[in-house]
Formats: C-alpha cells, sequence, structure tokens
C-alpha cells in the first residue's frame, strides 16, 4: 500500500508529489486527463508568472529553465481608440481609496459599489473596477470580498511579470522527472469518482473500477469540482461525507473564463498604426478594452502570430454552454472593432484557432478561486486535516498576496506534503 494518494496532477499535487517522493514516501499521483499539469498545460492555461515568486523561481533555477521579463506596451481602446495605458487616469480613483480604507465590515464588492458610489458621476469609476475584478480576478462582484481586492489592489506593486522560454510545461517536466525518480507512480486517464476513507486508510475508486488504497490522501481538485453537484460528471463523492469541509467548499469562489488562442498567418499588429502619430508598435504586449471579448495579448518579449484573448467572470459563465463557433466569431467581431479591420479580412489572416473554455471543463469548473466575503472563515474548516488522512492543497487553499496563481498551488502543495511528512 502506498503511503500517499494524490487526486489531480496540476501544479499543486506534482508539488506535493515531488516533496513526498524526494523524503521516501511511496506516491500514487491520479489524473483524470491524459496529461499532467492541470490549468498550467501548453497555452491553454497559466502564461504569467508574477513577480520574483520565491517557490516559482526557485524551481525554474533549479532546473535550469530560463525565463524573461515581459517587454513591451500596454494599450488600451476607449472611444474607438488605441492608446497607451500609462495615459489611463481612473476617474475618483482617490475617492475610491479613501473609501476603501474607511472600510470597517466587509461586503461584496458590488454592494460596495453601489452603497458609496451611487452617483452618476462615478459611472466610470464602478464601471472600471468591476471590468477589472471580472477580467482580473476573474470575480463575481455579487459576492467577491471587497476587503480582500481591497488588499490586492492597495498593496499591489509593479512587480516584474516573466514568461518561461518555452512555457510551464518544462516546469511540469521537471517535477514529473523528479516524481518518477523517487519511485512515484503517475497514472493519467484515472478519473477518480470515490474516495472511501477512515483513520489512517484511504481508498480510491476510479470510472474504471480500478482501486489505489493508501494511508493518506491529498486532494488537490480545483474548487469548482469541489463544488460540483453529487454524480455531475468529474466530481468525487467522499465515503462517508464530508460535511463542514463540503458546505465550506461552497462558500469559496471560483471564477469563469474563456481562453482563445488565434494564431494568425502574419503578426499583422505589428503592422497596425497607433497611437497619436499613426506609427505602427511592433511591441505590443497587451490590449484593454470594453469589447466582447475585452482583454488580449501578444507573445513579448518573444515573436509569435499567436494573439490570446481572455474572457473572465460572469461573461465567461454566461458563456459555459456557448459553441466553439460562436465564442470564435465573438473574438474575431472584437479585434475587428479594436483594430478597425473587416471580420472578413482577419478571417483570411487566420491559420488556426483555439477554444478553452475552462468553465465548460468537467475536470476544472471554471478558472481559479477568488475570495469571498465568507472566504476568511471557510478556509480554515477546509484547510485543517480530516483525521490526519485527508488533505486538501491547491490554488485556492493559500492564504497570501498570490491567490490564484500557479506560485499558490505549488506552495500549498509543498506545505501539505510538509505536514505529512511530520507525521512520522
Amino acid at each position: 500500500m502506498a503511503t500517499t494518494l494524490i487526486i489531480g496532477a496540476g501544479a499543486a499535487g506534482l508539488m506535493a508529489a515531488r516533496e513526498l517522493t524526494k523524503a521516501g514516501r511511496q506516491v500514487i499521483l491520479l489524473e483524470a486527463r491524459d496529461h499532467i499539469g492541470g490549468r498550467m498545460h501548453g497555452h491553454t492555461g497559466a502564461e504569467f508568472v508574477h513577480g520574483d515568486l520565491p517557490v516559482t523561481i526557485g524551481l525554474l533555477q533549479e532546473a535550469g529553465i530560463p525565463y524573461n521579463a515581459i517587454t513591451g506596451v500596454m494599450w488600451q481602446y476607449v472611444n474607438g481608440q488605441l492608446s497607451p495605458v500609462e495615459d489611463w487616469i481612473i476617474p475618483h480613483w482617490p475617492d475610491f481609496v479613501k473609501a476603501l480604507r474607511s472600510l470597517q465590515q466587509d461586503m461584496p464588492l458590488q454592494d460596495f459599489l453601489t452603497q458609496y458610489f451611487p452617483e452618476d458621476k462615478y459611472a466610470d469609476l464602478r464601471d472600471m473596477v468591476l471590468r477589472y475584478a471580472c477580467g482580473y480576478d476573474t470575480a463575481e462582484p455579487a459576492d467577491a470580498s471587497t476587503m480582500a481586492m481591497r488588499e490586492e489592489w492597495l498593496s499591489e506593486k509593479d512587480a516584474e511579470q516573466y514568461r518561461i522560454v518555452g512555457g510551464y510545461d518544462r516546469l511540469t517536466a521537471f517535477l514529473e522527472a523528479d516524481i518518477r525518480t523517487g519511485g512515484g507512480v503517475i497514472k493519467c486517464q484515472t478519473v477518480v469518482k470515490e474516495l472511501h476513507w477512515q483513520p489512517g486508510q484511504v481508498t480510491a475508486v476510479a470510472t474504471d473500477g480500478l482501486q489505489y488504497n493508501a494511508q493518506h490522501a491529498i486532494i488537490t481538485l480545483p474548487f469548482g469540482v469541489l463544488q460540483a453537484p453529487a454524480g455531475a460528471p468529474g466530481s468525487v463523492q467522499f465515503v462517508p461525507a464530508l460535511p463542514a469541509q463540503q458546505a465550506a467548499a461552497q462558500q469559496m469562489g471560483m471564477g469563469g473564463v474563456i481562453k482563445i488562442l488565434l494564431h494568425f498567418q502574419k503578426a499583422f499588429w505589428e503592422e497596425h498604426p497607433v497611437g497619436d502619430d499613426g506609427s505602427p508598435t511592433p511591441d505590443l504586449s497587451m490590449i484593454f478594452s470594453k469589447e466582447a471579448v475585452p482583454t488580449w495579448w501578444t507573445q513579448q518579449p518573444e515573436r509569435s502570430t499567436l494573439l490570446t484573448g481572455w474572457l473572465g467572470g460572469p461573461p465567461a459563465r454566461e458563456l459555459k454552454d456557448a459553441s466553439t463557433e460562436h465564442i470564435l466569431q465573438m473574438a474575431l467581431a472584437s479585434l475587428g472593432a479594436i483594430f478597425n479591420m473587416p471580420v472578413t479580412a482577419l478571417q483570411s489572416l487566420l491559420q488556426s484557432h483555439d477554444i478553452i473554455n475552462w468553465t465548460a471543463d468537467p475536470f476544472t469548473r471554471g478558472s481559479y478561486t477568488y475570495p469571498t466575503v465568507q472566504t476568511k472563515a471557510a478556509l480554515p474548516v477546509l484547510s485543517a486535516p480530516v483525521a490526519n488522512t485527508l488533505y486538501f492543497a491547491g490554488e485556492g487553499f493559500y492564504e497570501g498576496p498570490e491567490m490564484g496563481t500557479v506560485e499558490a498551488a505549488l506552495t500549498s502543495g509543498k506545505a501539505i506534503a510538509g505536514k505529512i511528512c511530520e507525521l512520522v
């Protein structure tokens, strides 16, 4: 019997498995997909390293994997014009900061804006704050924690942003190699449907009927899966049930997101006239807009013909069941407006596309976590080991400024592995 079962081979699961195998523990890592990496697989998921993050950067340096600072210029499309983001002034921002600092009791972000900034003159402020919360945090403003958002916004630093040369797949390959070298077993295409447990013993039952036994289990499933109703595709039933943990999981926020990858014959945006003088911008990095697909980015500092679109929050959830063709046409229409190009012209340049609707994916059911008003009370319930037998880990279990990131997942997986190693 293995020492530890790990459910989910995303960042947290891989990191936990690596730490445990290095400590001489017998580990079986079960992954529902046909590949490891979870939400950081290829271009479909995480791309950025958001600052000088100790665990992520430490692993990259240990593995000898290079990473580059993101260069280029960020642009905004407002009132029919593209302009540099540095010219972007958020209206009434000092008033907003003052209200945030004065807040004594948490409330949903939507309620905060309605209560403190109801007048018409604040319409642009409300719009920009909500678009940021939906787009960056993929949050639902109706239950997102204003105090948590305050911590994020007011402590925001202009940290360097990086891309890993070759992407996060190189990091997952490094972790996988360490796990296998340490004797760990990784089984993909293994969908766990039930997890039977008693103190000191767990049995995972897969949809193919196979069973896996261990002394402990680390569950690294995304919150969207933990929140899924019993019997839904990808959901896991705990036997006996965990009513306190399941109730707490429902109080956590899981965002929605759709990611759109468009490969063109050429990087037409490098030739497109922008700015007051109408000169092209070959160093374009990101574009923000109010279009249906509002956010786009290039592969800066790498030259590429790939343009990536991002739609987060409630608008993404509303499109959970939309067809790939519908989302593609939305994306092209958005780009057409931003660059003042006919959709037919964009279609003629388009070589291939990939629409990743993470919210519709049964093994993810969303993007990443965001703090709700209830998170502060729910998280300790979820983070506490169950009879020193069941442990939960992942980006949503991390308490700190990097919630919702690969760094958060890696840190959480490492911490849980440490707890298990302390048992013996």
